[in-house]
């Protein structure tokens, strides 16, 4: 089951100063914008995203229908056909997207040791 790019998604404090000191590390600004709190940041194949005052939780983060590098794919599982692979299996979801819409949408689920995974397809 492809479940779409990968990333981290950060709950940061302080967007500016997490933003340059990733930065330093190697990672550069591909997304997002600032001024709205919210920054993706890239280093090579590796994706974080930098969010204030927009989760609780540090979180993973699956976008179906885009690859590594945020281009659309021409074929994918979308968010709604995940959910209910998920249902189905027994896994408890969490915001739920509307399965009797299409495009863009996202819903969650919690792992057994409370870490928060969103499944959230732009496309």
């Amino acid at each position: 089951m492809e479940l779409g790019a990968f990333s981290v998604s950060l709950s940061v404090k302080d967007i500016n100063v997490s933003k340059e000191f990733y930065e330093k590390l190697g990672f550069a600004m591909v997304g997002g914008d600032v001024a709205q709190n919210w920054a993706i940041m890239r280093n090579g194949d590796h994706t974080i995203g930098l969010f204030q005052g927009m989760f609780e939780k540090n979180a993973m983060t699956f976008n179906p229908g885009w690859d590594k590098t945020c281009n659309k794919l021409d074929s994918f599982a979308d968010v709604r056909e995940l959910q209910k692979k998920f249902k189905a299996a027994g896994v408890e979801i969490k915001d739920e997207v509307d399965e009797s819409t299409s495009g863009p949408g996202n819903f969650s689920v919690v792992d057994p040791d409370g870490n928060p995974i969103l499944f959230d397809q732009h496309v």
